[in-house]
């Protein structure tokens, strides 16, 4: 399983499309076996689920995301939480003890006041 923080300064980003890089964590079990953190290739409408999708990232985490890039996630079978904040490493640590939630989104994408995906 990989999943995908968006990240500015090693720390989640508010937008996920926005954000200068994504920090794809490939997951074993318990833990982050590995780390790997690629630029974003462009925000670009509808581009980023399938470009995530295409290097096995099943979840993505972010501080925001417009309501039609969430649905569009949820068709490559990528799980979006969103609302989330603080540095990427206990972001991770919180989600593989299952304590990370999705909540409003940080964002005023996530609000439905634009769609930007």
């Amino acid at each position: 399983m990989i999943i995908a923080v968006a990240t500015e300064n090693n720390m989640v980003a508010q937008h996920f499309g926005r954000c200068p890089e994504y920090t794809l964590i490939k997951l074993a079990e318990t833990s982050a076996s590995e780390k790997q953190v690629i630029p974003n290739p462009g925000h670009e409408p509808g581009f980023l689920p399938g470009y995530l999708a295409d290097r096995g990232v099943t979840c993505i985490i972010a501080g925001g995301m417009g309501p039609r890039a969430q649905s569009l996630f949820g068709e490559e079978n990528i799980e979006t939480i969103i609302g989330i904040t603080g540095p990427v490493e206990d972001v991770v640590k919180a989600y593989l003890s299952g304590e990370l939630k999705s909540g409003p989104g940080t964002c005023e994408h996530s609000q439905g006041s634009h769609d930007c995906c």
